[in-house]
């Protein structure tokens, strides 16, 4: 019996092993090569000497990594309220029993399958000062306007929260629909028959069922957030100036146009820890919602 099994876990070892190879090689390998690499000064051609602590040291007076650090924090705290309510209601309407509800499901979901330069492309489009549908749209109203949606910092903030929006909250969606189809019947069933109007059976039912997958949508959706790069480099690389510019794509300028790999590698485990610290926090207070996770 016990050779039986032993055999069974060396085949079953095998068929994981090329998995296990590719993890290693490309996941664990680059974490460790990373962290010593923020302790030299390395560039793309050679290992420089030791620089110990000196370049997390310098982050404390780098200006740049502050302001982009605050844009990060910035983006996080515009756009999850709106991932997490948007999504909310858009899976309430989706889970109505309604002949469109598989229409509804589909729309919602749509966008969040296209790739990001694709989402750009259609953002930019859009967004154009002069012949852009928006503007076009607004004129429409009799509103004789023509912003500079992606020149002005304050609007520009506002077209990357709302196309970010656009495109990732059908995923969020996913995860409370089926948390709400996951609700037993019988607790509508009997609140319907002790006289319960819809928004009681809404404040006392559907809310508190959704608090565990809440916590767990709030924590992805943190993490996603402070992760923001690609939509913001090709929309508005940044600006206006630095306006936008997050953290990764500082990081991503210090270690590919400046070349200084060290320094990228520094601030991008000043990044981990600081993903690292909120998810501990996030976890520890989310009490049996964390444990789910």
């Amino acid at each position: 019996m016990k050779k039986s099994l032993w055999k069974k876990d060396l085949y079953a070892g095998l068929f994981l092993l090329p998995f296990f190879l590719a993890y290693v090689i490309f996941t664990i390998f680059p974490i460790f090569k990373g962290l010593q690499m923020s302790f030299f000064n390395w560039s793309l051609i050679e290992k420089g000497e030791f620089t110990g602590f000196s370049q997390y040291i310098a982050l404390f007076t780098d200006i740049d990594f502050w302001q982009s650090l605050w844009n990060t924090t910035l983006f996080v705290i515009l756009s999850t309220p709106g991932m997490i309510i948007l999504a909310l209601l858009l899976a309430l309407l989706a889970n109505l029993n309604s002949k469109l509800k598989t229409l509804f499901r589909s729309a919602y979901f749509l966008p969040s399958i296209l790739s990001v330069s694709v989402i750009s492309f259609l953002a930019i489009f859009i967004l154009q000062p002069y012949n852009g549908f928006l503007n076009n749209f607004i004129q429409l109203f009799g509103i004789d306007a023509e912003p500079f949606w992606l020149s002005n910092p304050v609007l520009a903030w506002v077209s990357i929260v709302g196309v970010t929006l656009w495109w990732t909250v059908g995923f969020n969606m996913i995860l409370f629909l089926t948390a709400l189809q996951d609700i037993p019947d019988h607790l509508y069933e009997a609140a319907e028959i002790d006289g319960a109007t819809r928004w009681q059976m809404f404040k006392s039912i559907t809310l508190p069922q959704l608090i565990p997958i809440s916590r767990v949508i709030l924590l992805l959706q943190v993490l996603s957030s402070f992760k923001v790069f690609a939509q913001i480099l090709l929309i508005t690389d940044g600006g206006p100036g630095t306006s936008t510019r997050p953290l990764i794509q500082y990081i991503y300028e210090m270690g590919f146009e400046r070349y200084d790999l060290g320094y990228a590698a520094s601030m991008s485990y000043v990044l981990f820890f600081i993903l690292l610290v909120l998810s501990i926090i996030q976890i520890r207070a989310g009490g049996q919602g964390g444990r789910m996770i």
